[in-house]
């Protein structure tokens, strides 16, 4: 279970939670139970993690792939002496290289940004009253 709070009265949810988020502008009391801190004001943060965490296993999982595709393909030729040595030296080398550029797609990783996702003055909570139910 995740929790997300920022009062006082939030503190023993986020104690007994699996995961726990609390608000940097909330309680010191919040903060010290919880497991990890936004240091923004905007949850659209917490969805952008899990987001990155997604895309990380989708990553993990295509890099391992790879490495047994390439380990059930590249050692039976080696052994069998098929491939020189240092042919499949290089091979393997292309291989980190190979897994090493599919993990830095994540630093390129797109993310919203607050002001980019939701502007000033079209929240629900900047209406008028009465005008939410429209």
């Amino acid at each position: 279970m995740v929790a997300v709070g920022d009062g006082v009265n939030d503190a023993p949810v986020l104690a007994g939670a699996d995961v726990s988020v609390a608000m940097s502008s909330g309680a010191p009391l919040a903060q010290t139970s919880a497991d990890m801190m936004l240091m923004g004001e905007s949850l659209l943060t917490l969805a952008d993690g899990l987001q990155l965490s997604c895309q990380t296993l989708t990553v993990i999982r295509q890099n391992l792939a790879w490495a047994l595709f390439y380990n059930l393909v590249a050692l039976p030729l080696a052994a069998a002496g098929w491939v020189a040595p240092w042919m499949a030296a290089i091979g393997m080398s292309a291989s980190s290289v190979l897994v090493i550029l599919n993990s830095t797609r994540l630093a390129r990783a797109k993310t919203r940004s607050p002001a980019t996702t939701m502007p000033a003055g079209t929240g629900v909570h900047d209406l008028p009253a009465g005008e939410a139910t429209r």
